[in-house]
């Protein structure tokens, strides 16, 4: 009777179910629980493993830059970095009041690692995120532009409550860049948070953009309600180059 559950659980895709029962079976603890209490931890473990499973799916999903965490974060002095700020931005809150962050600083200072690790949080709460770099995203469009693709593309930008656009200003945008970037912002403004990360101060932004009109329009959107996070220091890339060297040294 046991393997004729197991198996119609494991048909049913009721994989947490199936391997609580059938860990309990083998431990000999069916005995030890109550009906509500074996219905209760059935329940329980279908619950956990569809949300991890999710979690799983939304990462993947995500497509991030890095495998990064809040945890894992340099919290240096140098950097410029403010532990509460991050800390704040963990619980996503940011997110349901439709709320940007921008993150400036030089090339190699932990931008794109940073907004990772917030993108990943974000994962791990339960929202819908999508990882681009923005100069790739933007090539991406005009593609979709040629071959009839474009408007599902915008459509699954959309869909996201938090869109991170990671290497803003590498390029300078061109006029079909400028308002594909224009209809992303536009489309969610109001309605989703965006993470921007640039080796320019926000400053620069207009000139990158630019078109004034249309530089306007877009920054009023991104910049109004906006967090920001200017990271200075030295490169975290070269640093941890050269503690990899002196260690390598010291093995010798």
């Amino acid at each position: 009777m046991n393997e004729l559950t197991l198996d119609k659980m494991r048909k049913m895709n009721l994989f947490g179910m199936h391997r609580a029962f059938k860990t309990s079976i083998e431990s000999g603890k069916t005995e030890n629980y109550t009906q509500d209490e074996m219905i209760a931890n059935l329940i329980n473990s279908e619950w956990d493993d569809r949300k991890n499973r999710g979690i799983e799916r939304q990462l993947k999903n995500a497509k991030f830059r890095y495998k990064a965490s809040i945890e894992e974060l340099n919290h240096e002095a140098d950097r410029n970095v403010d532990k509460n700020q991050l800390m704040r931005f963990a619980d996503c809150e940011f997110v349901n009041k439709q709320e940007n962050i921008l993150i400036t600083g030089s090339t190699g200072i932990g931008k794109s690692y940073i907004a990772s690790a917030i993108g990943h949080q974000a994962c791990c709460l339960g929202y819908k995120v999508l990882y681009h770099s923005t100069s790739k995203l933007i090539s991406k469009l005009k593609i979709a532009k040629a071959d009839g693709s474009y408007l599902r593309e915008i459509a699954k930008i959309e869909r996201h409550n938090l869109l991170i656009l990671d290497d803003f200003g590498i390029q300078p945008f061109d006029a079909p860049g400028r308002s594909m970037l224009m209809e992303i912002i536009e489309d969610r403004h109001g309605k989703g948070s965006i993470i921007v990360t640039s080796q320019l101060p926000v400053s620069k932004w207009y000139d990158i953009i630019g078109d004034k009109t249309m530089a306007d329009a877009i920054l009023d959107r991104i910049i109004h309600q906006s967090h920001r996070v200017e990271l200075k220091g030295e490169s975290m890339r070269k640093k941890t180059r050269s503690l990899n060297e002196n260690k390598a040294k010291v093995e010798a």
